[in-house]
C-alpha cells in the first residue's frame, strides 16, 4: 500500500527569500511613492489656503447660527420646565392642605361613631338643639363634598402639569443634544482652519488676512479705528432712519476691536448675530438670536435703499449679518481670526437687508 504523506512546505531561503523580499519592497514603494512618483498632497498657495479657510469659517458660522438657535430654544424649554415645576409644587402644597382638612372632618365623624341621625335624635336630651346641630352638620357635609371635589380637581391639574413638564424635559434634552452636535461641528471646522493657517509663514498669514479680511487686526489698525469711531458714529447716526437705529449704530462703533467668540452676545465678545442683537438691545429693541430669524424682524429693503442701522445679510443660507453704517460699509463680527470691524458689504455674497422698525 502506498504511503500518504503530507507534502512538506518548502521554506523561503536563498534566492526564493530574496525574490519575495524584493517583491514586497517593490509593492511598498509603489504604495508609498518610493517608485519615484510622489502621492503627497501638493503644497497649497496662500490664495488656496485663504479660499479653504474662508469656506471653513463660513461653514462654522452656519453651524454657529444653528447652535445659537438651539440654545435659545433650550433656554426657553428650561425656563418653561422650571415654571411648570414651581406651579406643580404650589398646587401640591394646596392639595396637602385640602387633604388635611378632609382628614379633620373624617376624624370628627369617626369620633361621633357614625351614629344614625334618627337614633341620635331619640337619645338627645334637647331635640331642638340637636336639629340645629343636624342642620349645621348638613352644611358641613356640603362643604366636605366641595372639598373632595377640590382635591380631585387639584390632582388632575397636578397630573397635567407633570405631563407638560415631562414634555418640556424631553424637549430640553433634545435641544441639549443638538447643542452638542453643533458645538462639535464648529470646533472641527475651526481646528481645520487653524491647521491650514499654521502651514503658512507669518508674512503669508498677514497677506491672507489683509487680502480677505480674515486676519487679526493689528494694534495700530484697531487704535486708528477707535480714534475714528466717534466721528464715524456721529455721521452714521445722523443719517439713520430713526433714533433706535442711530443708537444701535453708535453701540456697534463702540464695539470695534472686540473679539469674535461663537455663541457670544457681549458685552465684550460677539458672534455676528450676537453683535446685532446686543446693538439693538442697547436701543431698547428685542431682536431674535439668529440670522435666520433676524432677517424677518423688520421691513425688507433693497440694497439701493440702505441706511445706517439696517441689517445686511450674506450667503444663500443667511448665515452672516452685519449692521450697515453708510458709504457701502458695515460693522460686523467676521470670524475667530478677526475682531469686530468695519468692512465693505460687497466683501461677501449679499443676500438681503432688513430695517428694524
Amino acid at each position: 500500500m502506498a504511503a500518504h504523506r503530507k507534502p512538506r512546505q518548502r521554506s523561503l531561503s536563498g534566492n526564493t527569500a530574496r525574490t519575495a523580499a524584493t517583491i514586497a519592497l517593490a509593492g511598498a514603494a509603489t504604495a508609498t511613492g518610493f517608485d519615484g512618483t510622489s502621492h503627497a498632497e501638493p503644497q497649497l498657495t496662500p490664495t488656496q489656503v485663504k479660499a479653504k479657510v474662508d469656506k471653513l469659517y463660513q461653514e462654522a458660522e452656519v453651524a454657529t447660527e444653528k447652535y445659537d438657535g438651539a440654545k435659545e430654544k433650550a433656554d426657553a424649554a428650561e425656563k418653561q420646565l422650571n415654571t411648570l415645576r414651581d406651579e406643580a409644587a404650589r398646587k401640591t402644597e394646596k392639595l396637602n392642605s385640602a387633604r388635611d382638612s378632609l382628614g379633620y372632618v373624617a376624624a370628627a365623624q369617626y369620633r361621633s361613631g357614625g351614629m344614625d341621625p334618627a337614633v341620635q335624635l331619640m337619645l338627645s336630651s334637647n331635640p331642638e338643639r340637636y336639629l340645629d346641630g343636624a342642620e349645621f352638620a348638613d352644611r358641613v357635609g356640603h362643604r366636605q363634598t366641595a372639598a373632595v371635589a377640590l382635591v380631585r380637581q387639584q390632582l388632575r391639574e397636578i397630573e397635567q402639569l407633570r405631563g407638560a413638564a415631562h414634555i418640556e424635559l424631553t424637549s430640553l434634552k433634545s435641544r441639549q443634544a443638538e447643542l452638542g452636535r453643533q458645538k462639535k461641528t464648529i470646533n472641527g471646522k475651526l481646528d481645520q482652519a487653524r491647521r491650514l493657517l499654521s502651514g503658512l509663514t507669518p508674512q503669508q498669514r498677514v497677506q491672507v488676512g489683509e487680502a480677505g479680511g480674515t486676519g487679526r487686526a493689528s494694534r495700530s489698525t484697531t487704535a486708528a479705528r477707535g480714534a475714528l469711531a466717534a466721528p464715524g458714529s456721529s455721521a452714521a447716526a445722523s443719517d439713520a432712519p430713526n433714533s433706535r437705529a442711530a443708537a444701535a449704530v453708535s453701540y456697534a462703533y463702540q464695539k470695534l476691536g472686540s473679539p469674535y467668540v461663537w455663541g457670544a452676545t457681549g458685552p465684550n465678545a460677539f458672534d455676528c448675530s450676537g453683535l446685532i442683537q446686543a446693538a439693538y438691545s442697547s436701543a431698547g429693541v428685542s431682536l431674535p438670536r439668529t440670522t435666520y430669524a433676524q432677517i424677518n424682524a423688520g421691513q425688507r429693503v433693497s440694497r439701493s435703499e440702505l441706511r445706517p442701522g439696517d441689517l445686511v445679510f450674506f450667503y444663500s443660507g443667511i448665515s452672516h449679518v452685519g449692521i450697515y453704517v453708510g458709504d457701502g460699509q458695515m460693522i460686523h463680527a467676521p470670524n475667530p481670526t478677526a475682531p469686530v470691524r468695519l468692512a465693505p458689504i460687497d466683501q461677501m455674497p449679499f443676500a438681503g437687508a432688513t430695517r428694524v422698525v
